[in-house]
């Protein structure tokens, strides 16, 4: 096991001893030569940061950081003497990575910087020692670091008590929370993320610093907000982190359509609001994933309702929020451009969002197929994601109402996959091509074809397929009108 400089009193540290110990034994013969080519030259390297954190909690990535106290030439020629692959795109920042036998490493020297205020960028200092460079870390649980020996033997350092807070489960800053993020304002979403990855809490002088210093947040690019946003999404328990950020106040600046819909009451009143409503939602959307965190449906189910402030009514002493879908699905597109997300990205979640209460209008044999068919042809490649935000949406405590709903839903899915066996429901285009239409109409391409080619489109939707001459003269009617 590692040696250790601390004192340990609990059978949880030792567990997370023995299986940082496990998991690094496994990567000896690939730790201990390359530890062995610093030790030559009088320095000591350490794997540092999430690499230890995640080897106390027996999960390992591919992707290991460390820390030396060799200047960053020194570790290029090392690195070039050990490595399969080496990349110095860091090495402003005193960085190099590298690939050995498919294992990712990059090797920081150490660092002592300063930062300006302005950004989250710092003046590049070098430091002399692993206890300055743990200290400007972002929190205790990441400050810990394990010296790696030239025959690998392995060491433990925990000069701040990262090991305790792990074990406590707790966010704690190594220095005070306000000077941490006065030097990177990131680090608030930093805690929030691990927040939902970890199931961690913060400390309390770190929300408290979070909550005085939230509008700090601004000073980060909305590329390194999206980034970090993303991560907590993906996290095993997102609603946490969100709440972080929406008691803090930072959800006011990164994404106020979630601080607008905790004042929202639902309108069955089977919430405390529509924010506590769209997390279950979310939860209930997690749930049916299948191959890992689906982020299109996480931010669907999480934004579906962000419509509901700007349209709320009251309607005969009830409360509606009619067409809050198409509300929220403009506000979806106008919060994730402002956050440098992809066109894809804003396309997918914006369209889920518009589309989520179409259902409702459904009863059994109540819709004809034409209405079917839109309602496939409008999700696209979105549908089975629209199936479970729909089935994820029904958060109603009503066990007959949500028996009903299922029910109803699951009437709509038979008839799609019935009707999808007559007719290729997920490709509906005109009977008729671009080619036929020009050659049939004497037209040259142009906005006319265009025009043709939509009516044809409508009339697939609204009557099935048709045969070639029936297509034909249904177009040589249309264009008669025209």
């Amino acid at each position: 096991m590692c040696q250790v400089n601390a004192e340990l009193d609990s059978t949880a540290r030792l567990g997370m001893l023995a299986r940082a110990t496990s998991a690094l034994e496994e990567l000896r013969g690939t730790l201990a030569p390359l530890a062995a080519l610093f030790d030559a030259r009088g320095h000591r390297l350490y794997l540092v940061g999430g690499s230890v954190r995640d080897a106390m909690l027996g999960k390992l990535s591919h992707d290991l950081d460390f820390t030396t106290s060799a200047l960053p030439e020194e570790t290029r020629a090392i690195l070039d003497e050990y490595a399969d692959v080496v990349w110095d795109t860091g090495i402003d920042f005193g960085t190099l990575s590298a690939e050995k036998h498919g294992q990712q490493i990059e090797i920081t020297t150490f660092r002592a910087d300063a930062y300006d205020g302005d950004s989250r960028n710092p003046v590049v200092e070098y430091g002399d020692s692993l206890e300055g460079d743990l200290i400007r870390r972002d929190f205790t649980l990441n400050a810990m670091a394990v010296e790696i020996g030239p025959a690998g033997e392995l060491n433990f350092h925990d000069p701040l008590n990262g090991l305790a807070a792990l074990e406590a489960g707790v966010l704690d800053t190594p220095a005070l929370p306000s000077q941490s993020f006065h030097d990177d304002p990131l680090r608030m979403l930093r805690a929030a993320r691990f927040v939902s990855q970890l199931g961690f809490s913060v400390a309390p002088r770190v929300q408290e610093a979070m909550s005085d210093m939230a509008a700090e947040i601004n000073r980060i690019t909305k590329e390194r907000i999206q980034v970090e946003l993303d991560k907590l999404m993906a996290g095993a328990a997102p609603w946490d982190g969100f709440d972080l950020l929406v008691a803090s106040g930072i959800a006011a600046h990164v994404l106020p359509e979630l601080t607008a819909i905790q004042m929202e009451a639902d309108e069955h009143l089977q919430h405390k609001d529509v924010y506590a409503h769209s997390m279950t939602v979310l939860r209930q959307a997690m749930d049916q994933e299948e191959d890992g965190p689906d982020l299109v449906l996480r931010w669907a189910a999480l934004l579906h309702d962000c419509g509901k402030p700007a349209t709320r009514a009251f309607v005969d002493g009830r409360v509606t929020f009619h067409h809050h879908e198409v509300v929220g699905a403009k506000l979806v597109r106008k919060r994730m451009r402002a956050l440098k997300y992809s066109k894809q990205m804003v396309a997918d979640v914006s369209q889920l969002v518009f589309l989520h209460m179409r259902f409702y209008g459904y009863g059994e044999d109540a819709w004809t197929d034409s209405a079917v068919r839109r309602y496939v042809t409008d999700a696209g490649e979105l549908l089975p994601r629209l199936h479970k935000l729909v089935r994820a949406d029904c958060t109603t405590r009503n066990q007959k109402k949500a028996a009903r709903l299922r029910r109803a839903y699951d009437n709509l899915e038979e008839r799609i996959v019935e009707l999808s066996a007559k007719e290729d429901l997920a490709k509906v285009r005109p009977d008729l091509d671009g080619n036929a239409i020009m050659e049939l109409l004497g037209l040259q391409p142009g906005p006319e074809v265009g025009k043709a080619w939509a009516f044809l489109k409508e009339l697939r939707l609204e009557r099935g397929p048709l045969d070639p001459a029936e297509a034909e003269r249904e177009l040589l009617a249309w264009w008669k009108e025209q």
